[in-house]
């Protein structure tokens, strides 16, 4: 790895500046595996309903990372001590967390791999930079895995309130315009302590943290689990299915080099070597948008006609309600569309199909967001709101959906 040491400054459309605070941080960033998040789009499938959600990976990483300075220069001033190395090893946990997504974030986890989760794949990216770097990330990795000894640390990585949400909650607001969302993130920051290794939020934050969780739960309904762009994810997963199952059985599909060993390969967790890690560090949004345009022209009518209605927009229709939808309700649409287009069952099934969706913006069971009273009593928020729908927040709702094509 090339070692040039420039602090640079990076200027970011929702913090203004924001500063690389060491040689160290400079030097992933510089890397390919990072510059790779450049690729990334963070929001999926997103920009199908909101036209600005083209924001990446790469920005939103840069983004928890300041957030991340912002909290140990507050918790600094309230009489948390930090070591240099601890300081630099939270810097390059958060920057890293998401160094795992494949192409659109979250499609790939469900289809090219198999059941491989982001987060895991960013361990392995890691822990391979890690040996790069003659083991400068342990204390990164110790804290991204939570088996740093200081807890809070790791809550500030991955928590209930971590520098990861309040980032892409502020962010994924400003770009799709979805105002709800916007969430002040310094504030909330700024009201952040840590009790008994424990990170708490002063007295005073509570309606921040109010206005937090319910900005989450607005989000989630209007953006993340908005119809169009599940409708949209769902019909990439199931493209990318079965491009994989034309491909195993003997099907030459144009695609790029890292796309056809995934589409030829079953990738589990064990198999990620580090020739397949390379490999996978070569996939981005591009490698799966110009093999869509490639597959609009298949002999493979599933294909095909999966690869033109991402491409145009022109999406199967679906319905969400609050219970299953019938069996007898499902065959019917599928029957129908194995007459129209003449198609078997499992040929129909990838235009037809249902399944679950939930919300939960927060989460009384575990990792609770604890409040510090000014006599010293440490509450959960939920217990501690004089409004009620935060516990009314933490109840789970699920919705069902039914996908099919709108000409039936």
């Amino acid at each position: 790895m090339n070692s040039k040491n420039k602090l640079k400054i990076i200027n970011d459309p929702i913090y203004g500046f924001i500063t690389i605070p060491s040689p160290l941080v400079f030097q992933l960033i510089e890397h390919p595996y990072f510059q790779r998040l450049r690729r990334i789009s963070q929001m999926g499938m997103s920009y199908l309903v909101y036209p600005g959600a083209h924001h990446t990976r790469f920005h939103h990483a840069l983004g928890a990372m300041f957030l991340m300075q912002r909290a140990v220069q507050v918790l600094e001033t309230k009489g948390v001590v930090f070591s240099s190395e601890e300081k630099e090893a939270l810097y390059i946990a958060i920057l890293l967390h998401d160094i795992g997504h494949g192409p659109f974030s979250h499609a790939m986890e469900h289809s090219i791999v198999e059941n491989v989760n982001h987060e895991s794949i960013s361990l392995l990216f890691m822990n391979t930079l890690n040996e790069a770097l003659d083991g400068k990330l342990d204390l990164a990795i110790q804290i991204f895995h939570n088996n740093y000894h200081r807890k809070f640390m790791h809550q500030l990585v991955s928590g209930q309130l971590d520098m990861d949400r309040l980032d892409y909650l502020r962010r994924d607001s400003f770009y799709t315009g979805v105002a709800e969302g916007n969430i002040n993130s310094q504030r909330l920051i700024a009201m952040l302590n840590v009790y008994d290794d424990e990170l708490v939020v002063e007295e005073k934050g509570i309606y921040s943290v109010e206005k937090f969780i319910v900005a989450r739960r607005f989000m989630y309904w209007q953006v993340y689990l908005h119809k169009t762009g599940l409708v949209g994810e769902q019909l990439l997963m199931h493209l990318l299915k079965r491009a994989k199952q034309l491909t195993q059985e003997g099907t030459t599909l144009e695609a790029s080099r890292a796309l056809s060993y995934f589409l030829n390969n079953a990738v589990t967790e064990k198999d990620f070597s580090p020739e397949v890690l390379y490999l996978f560090s070569k996939l981005d949004d591009n490698d799966i948008i110009s093999a869509m345009k490639a597959w609009c022209d298949a002999e493979d009518f599933v294909l095909s006609e999966l690869s033109k209605m991402l491409l145009n927009r022109d999406l199967l229709k679906i319905k969400m309600k609050k219970q299953p939808f019938s069996e007898e309700k499902v065959k019917e649409k599928l029957n129908k569309v194995m007459e129209m287009h003449n198609l078997s069952a499992e040929e129909a099934s990838y235009f037809v199909f249902h399944g679950a969706i939930s919300n939960q913006a927060y989460s009384m069971d575990k990792d609770t967001i604890n409040l510090i009273r000014n006599n010293g009593k440490v509450v959960d928020v939920a217990k501690a709101s004089d409004q009620l729908n935060i516990e009314a927040l933490s109840q789970k709702v699920v919705k069902y959906y039914l996908c099919y094509p709108k000409s039936h």
